[in-house]
């Protein structure tokens, strides 16, 4: 079977779009807030590891689980609103480097099914 990190292109690919994501995520003014005190290089490393991980790829995420790595966000008035932005920028770096639709829409699916962990609610 095809994994989804597969279809997106391998590691270049995922990369590639973690980097236009952020762009995207640190001009946006409904997000970027949460964004001033965060050592941005060390955050691009952790997000493409995190997403190689939960697309299938190769790489092993050793970092925080999703309500420990947030639940400072959430004190500072992480919400849905912020969360379905963030879900909306990744989509349209995915479209950016041509990621089909399907593919997108899983990428959209894997990004919900954690909603509740990011915004420290329970399931």
């Amino acid at each position: 079977m095809t994994t989804l990190y597969q279809k997106l292109g391998g590691q270049g690919a995922v990369d590639a779009v973690v980097e236009t994501f952020y762009r995207r995520v640190l001009t946006d003014e409904r997000v970027m807030d949460f964004f001033d005190d965060i050592d941005m290089d060390e955050q691009i490393t952790k997000q493409k590891a995190f997403l190689t991980m939960v697309f299938g790829g190769p790489v092993a995420y050793s970092g925080k689980d999703m309500r420990d790595g947030h639940r400072h966000l959430v004190a500072r008035g992480l919400n849905d609103q912020h969360v379905d932005a963030v879900v909306e920028l990744l989509a349209a770096s995915l479209a950016e480097h041509g990621v089909n639709a399907d593919d997108i829409e899983e990428v959209a699916k894997i990004a919900n099914s954690v909603r509740n962990d990011v915004l420290n609610r329970p399931n």
